[in-house]
This record gives structure tokens, sequence and C-alpha cells, in this order.
């Protein structure tokens, strides 16, 4: 199905719950969200990226591709794809392409997870210090917190235009705990991949699993990693 006609239904799945994280005034000195899979359903878009984008260079996309690219930043990608591959032009115009690929996803079909925005909520009237650590562009990171008036939720947002290496490593996570002023063994982090679990863990903070659909063939390594299980964040106990 072309990029353009991809359609997406959210699916509810019982996952078994290791154990809902209690959050209240004082438990943590920040949260912080992974962006794609965790805290907005968008996985569905980068799958059909990938679908298109090799497509129109005569590949199919390879299978368990996107557990390959876990963790990865954009530009760790692109170089990827290019030294795979074998994709004509600097790994930078293959950036821009993707973008220009989801920019209006990101702007008009990419929503909250269940719970989020009542989390957000929550944790702003708390005075409890909110981040977002992704792979992501900053670009598509910006329009989507626009679309979704998320602009004043965040103390920290973090991007994989700003470091050196993409999940497992810390680096992500340490830098927005740093900008938040938090210290990174009294932060939860919610996680939907294993790269970005390993990350949370390696920088010393809490990890919650978080369930989605397009990382379920390998949730119950996900969740013997992490401290804590959820569905979604309806799971989560506000103390």
């Amino acid at each position: 199905m072309p990029f353009f006609l991809a359609e997406r239904k959210y699916m509810t799945v019982p996952v078994p719950v290791k154990g809902s994280p209690r959050i209240s005034a004082g438990s943590y000195e920040g949260v912080i969200f992974d962006m794609d899979g965790s805290l907005v359903d968008s996985m569905w878009i980068w799958k059909a990226i990938d679908i298109e984008f090799l497509g129109r260079h005569g590949y199919e996309v390879p299978e368990n591709f996107q557990k390959d690219l876990g963790g990865m930043s954009l530009k760790e990608m692109s170089y990827y794809f290019k030294e795979r591959f074998c994709i004509p032009g600097s790994p930078e115009e293959i950036q821009a392409e993707w973008n220009r690929m989801a920019m209006d996803k990101y702007q008009h079909e990419v929503f909250l997870k269940p719970g989020a925005k009542a989390l957000l909520g929550y944790l702003k009237k708390e005075g409890i210090p909110c981040g977002i650590a992704t792979s992501n562009s900053r670009k598509l990171v910006e329009a989507l917190l626009t679309a979704l008036d998320l602009g004043d939720a965040f103390d920290a947002v973090i991007t994989g235009d700003e470091v050196t290496r993409g999940k497992p490593d810390p680096e992500i996570y340490l830098l927005a705990s740093g900008k938040m002023g938090a210290d990174p063994r009294h932060c939860l982090v919610f996680e939907d991949i294993i790269p970005g679990i390993q990350a949370g863990l390696a920088a010393g903070m809490e990890v919650c699993s978080v369930f989605d659909e397009d990382s379920k063939s390998y949730q119950d390594e996900k969740d013997a990693l992490a401290h804590y299980t959820i569905r979604d964040f309806r799971d989560i106990i506000f103390a």
C-alpha cells in the first residue's frame, strides 16, 4: 500500500502487567518519555516509510527490520541504509526525504497513547519535571508537539539530532535528566523497545516497559528487562 494511503487502527492487546509504577509528588525528580511507540502511536509511520522508500530502490523490507533499527537516530539510520542498500545521495539527503515523507502524518495522524494526557496533566500539577528523549528528528518532534498542543508540557526535549550515540547508549537520557536538573537515579523512563530500555537502565534510571503493537513480538524480553510494565498509561497509579 502506498505510504500516503496507509491506515492505522490502534489495537489494545491484553499484556500481563509486571507492576505499574506509583507516581506522586516527590517520588521522582523527573519523568522521561521516549516518543515513538511510547508516548505516541507512530511506529506504523516508519514501517510504511521503509516499505515505500526501499521499494523505490528495488528492495523489500527485510524480516525483523524494525528491530534491527531500534534505538538508532535518524542520522545513524541514514548511514545504515546507505551502506546496506547502496542508496544514492548523501545521508543528509536521505534524512530530508524521510522527514518530508513523515511530516504530514506527524501533524495530522499521530496521537497520544491512551492515558498519556492525564499523566502529563498530573505531573504538571505536582511539579514533577517531564522530558522527551527520542531518536527522532527535532523537526518532526516540534511539529508533533505543536499539533498536539504540548509545547509547554516538557522541561527538556532531546532528539537524535543532539546525540553522538543512539540508544542503547545512555547519552540521550543523561542529557535529558541533566537539562531537567534531575538526578538520573531518581528518574523514571517510559520505553517501548529493548535498546531504549537498555539505555534507561544504563543511565541508572527506573524503566517502565510500554506495550506497543509493533514491538509485541518481543514483549516478554522487554518486560524481563524493565522494572515495570504497562499496557498503556491508564495503568499508572497516581498516589
